[in-house]
């Protein structure tokens, strides 16, 4: 009778999906439930993986990019067909071009009803495909376990990345035996596990460290950029030791600092031009040469300095044509750099010519600033309450918190003002600048890093894209305090100048202007999060008190004179 009702036992399409994430290591998904995927989101959670459902797909995909970079394993996006798939195309190409893996799951339409103009009916491969490593869709249900398997692989492998895998409706609603799905996971799972990428074949690479420790131990200024790449491998323990051990000054792009902490005293962060400008050798550990790093290229860059990068993609070595490039992951390839250069040890000493310029124009910056800093000014510019909200970070110690940090001179000057000393707890808008990132972030970093604090800085223009998500925050009661920046607009209120203010809708706002001193705060209240609003250094240290201590959801409406900023921040010339 058992035997009976175990072989009567089925297994539908949604249940397999979830079953086979759950089985290759998936632990959270994020996305917006509806037809045909709202029961794949429940079996999923069933299964063990945990789904974080919010109000917008966009915001979603931003979290599963992050929750990638922050753990490395691929976050999991799931959206509805057409449309859903469409906006969730935000999250994929900006996990593919930041280098986060990442794996988006949609329904789609009946595959019996394609091409007759079936509910929300897209191509939805041919979509995705511009945005990803691999884009596969599962014609019967016992395609699932192996197709998830295969995608989460893909999506780690080489370069990390964006993968696509569709499931149509009907795919969904198919059935199988019980067995017969414990055993296509059992194979899947089998398979992948045999065909794991093995460590890097490059034949080069021997001589390619070796290469690289020889010219950092001839050089006369050389110098350590620190990628997000880096990062994300988990090196800082590796780059360390190699800045601690050889005395090279060191420079983090944005979200590498705190691989090594920002308070080191090799830091050239305070002196980046001139560390770029004059170092002859760079070791760039998990960056690409673009426009953060100003193509590598004079007069930004000494036309005469010497690359070493080491990178993952073999394809990016090629693009760049370095002096030496290594082709590896970020930390395997900086310990193999330390024993090489264990074996012929050198350090600049701190009264080195080179070491001595980068700390004396880094106290002498980082001094100017601290004198902008100790000021007091009301109406708010950007410096005070950066100051404030700096010190209260730091106040929070070990395991610090996860900085957010998105808008244009909100992010800008944050760079410079917020300290970071451990890796990985910084997230901005990346390499694609993108907007709206923010509360996807912050959930992605809650749902990783549960221990942590997660705080995000945010301008009023890069909250507005993602604001509706601070209703998800209180419904999972996730430890996040957003700080909005409110000054009145995109940059900072009307910026036009009188021959701009022309024609006949001369008296609509400016294409820059929010609603004045919008209540932000109160968006929080509505759905029964804490709100504040601040206009005064004692107020804004008594909200971050009180909202880091309580660790819920919070919004702190800092309210910031609108001509405090620069359009564009710093890049008025993009503009």
């Amino acid at each position: 009778m058992a035997s009976d009702s175990t072989a009567a036992v089925t297994v539908d399409g949604s249940a397999l999906a979830g079953r086979a994430l759950a089985a290759a290591g998936t632990r959270h998904m994020f996305g917006v439930v509806g037809i045909p995927v709202t029961s794949l989101a429940s079996r999923a959670a069933a299964a063990g993986v945990r789904f974080l459902a919010f109000r917008n797909e966009q915001s979603a995909g931003y979290a599963a990019a992050a929750y990638g970079f922050l753990t490395g394993s691929p976050g999991a996006l799931l959206t509805v067909s057409g449309p859903g798939c469409v906006h969730g195309l935000a999250g994929l190409s900006h996990a593919t071009a930041n280098a986060w893996p990442l794996l988006m799951i949609s329904g789609s339409c009946d595959q019996a009803d394609a091409g007759r103009g079936d509910f929300q009916e897209l191509d939805q491969i041919a979509a995705t495909k511009p945005f990803v490593k691999l884009a596969v869709k599962a014609t019967t249900i016992a395609d699932i376990p192996r197709l998830v398997f295969q995608a989460l692989a893909a999506a780690v492998s080489g370069r990390p990345g964006g993968c696509y895998l569709d499931i149509p409706s009907d795919v969904l609603h198919q059935t199988l035996p019980e067995s017969e799905a414990a055993a296509l996971i059992a194979a899947a799972a089998a398979n992948s596990a045999a065909s794991d990428p093995s460590p890097s074949k490059h034949k080069t690479l021997d001589e390619g460290i070796a290469k690289a420790a020889d010219l950092l131990r001839c050089a006369e200024r050389p110098l350590v950029v620190i990628g997000k790449g880096a990062a994300y491998a988990r090196a800082e323990e590796a780059i360390r030791k190699l800045v601690d051990t050889t005395g090279i000054p060191f420079l983090p792009t944005p979200m590498g600092k705190g691989v090594v902490p920002d308070s080191h005293p090799l830091s050239a962060t305070a002196a980046r031009s001139l560390a770029i400008g004059q170092c002859d050798v760079a070791l760039v550990i998990g960056a690409r040469l673009n426009w953060l790093l100003h193509f590598g290229e004079p007069p930004k860059w000494s036309k005469d300095v010497k690359f070493i990068l080491v990178d993952v993609s073999e394809e990016e070595i090629e693009l760049r044509k370095p002096h030496v490039g290594i082709v590896g992951d970020a930390k395997r390839v900086t310990e193999l750099i330390n024993r090489e250069i264990k074996d012929n040890p050198f350090c600049l000493a701190r009264s080195h010519p080179w070491v001595e310029a980068i700390t004396k124009k880094a106290n002498d910056n980082v001094l100017k600033m601290e004198a902008q800093l100790v000021k007091d000014v009301v109406p708010f510019n950007f410096m005070t309450p950066l100051r404030i909200i700096r010190d209260a970070i730091l106040a929070e110690g070990s395991p610090a918190p996860i900085v957010v940090s998105e808008g244009a001179n909100t992010m800008d000057v944050g760079r410079a003002v917020l300290v970071q000393n451990e890796p990985r707890t910084r997230l901005d808008a990346g390499t694609w600048g993108t907007m709206g990132v923010g509360l996807g972030y912050c959930i992605a970093a809650a749902a990783a890093e549960p221990e942590r604090l997660v705080v995000a800085v945010e301008g009023d223009s890069g909250f507005g894209f993602s604001a509706m998500e601070v209703e998800t925050l209180v419904r999972y009661q996730l430890p996040v305090v957003v700080i909005v920046f409110n000054n009145n607009g995109v940059y900072g209120g009307d910026r036009r100048s009188p021959d701009e203010i022309t024609g006949p809708y001369k008296g609509d706002p400016a294409p820059t202007s929010f609603v004045p001193a919008a209540g932000y705060h109160k968006m929080m209240e509505a759905f029964g999060g804490k709100g504040y609003l601040v206009e005064t250094p004692d107020e804004l240290k008594s909200a971050l008190s009180e909202s880091f201590r309580a660790r819920k959801p919070a919004v702190i409406n800092v309210i910031i004179d609108p001509y405090a900023g620069a359009e564009s921040g710093r890049m008025q010339h993009k503009n």
